[in-house]
């Protein structure tokens, strides 16, 4: 029997839907993410929410303000396991690999924002303690960004080059219905 593989929503947060996040990709994001939860929540999979605190007081994501909590599309069911980080990386300073270890979970499905930095810092960490990562390229999203040289990237090419950074080094990219499958093959196993 295979076991189920692990949903982590990362930093689904009220911050990260207003304008002064800035522009972004991928709006149907969202919606991807809330069909992935529901369906992951129909099957009884394994899902952890992770969320920025940050530990600077000028950010959308100080704790106690509006911005750090989630969005309410998003807010984790009592059973499911939460995870807060005060830096982009979700395993370090938290439970998260142990967590992981102890529900001998090895498949890792993720989600969230924003691609280039919690995601990407957490796959990686992910790829490199040796969990089976795949990324969902619809349901995650990025923001635009300056790159090194001065140039404007816009958010479509700062989440591409992200996605690039990740496959088949750290973690396999795939689209939501392949996440889908992933699901449903663990589920037709166990019955």
């Amino acid at each position: 029997m295979k076991k189920m593989p692990c949903l982590l929503v990362i930093d689904m947060q009220k911050g990260m839907s207003w304008p002064q996040a800035g522009e972004r990709n991928n709006p149907n994001a969202e919606q991807d993410i809330v069909e992935l939860l529901a369906h992951w929540r129909v099957h009884h999979g394994p899902i952890v929410h992770v969320r920025h605190l940050s530990d600077e007081p000028e950010s959308l994501f100080w704790p106690e303000q509006d911005g750090a909590l989630f969005q309410d599309v998003f807010q984790p069911l009592s059973h499911e396991m939460v995870i807060e980080k005060p830096v982009p990386d979700a395993f370090t300073y938290s439970e998260l690999a142990s967590w992981l270890q102890d529900q001998q979970i090895e498949n890792l499905v993720f989600v969230g924002v924003s691609t280039n930095n919690s995601v990407e810092s957490t796959v990686r960490s992910a790829g490199n303690l040796g969990f089976n990562a795949y990324v969902v390229q619809n349901a995650c999203f990025a923001f635009a960004k300056v790159d090194f040289d001065g140039y404007e990237r816009s958010a479509a090419e700062v989440h591409a080059m992200s996605l690039a950074n990740l496959d088949g080094e750290y973690a396999k990219v795939i689209s939501q219905r392949e996440a889908f499958e992933l699901l449903s093959s663990c589920v037709a196993s166990s019955q």
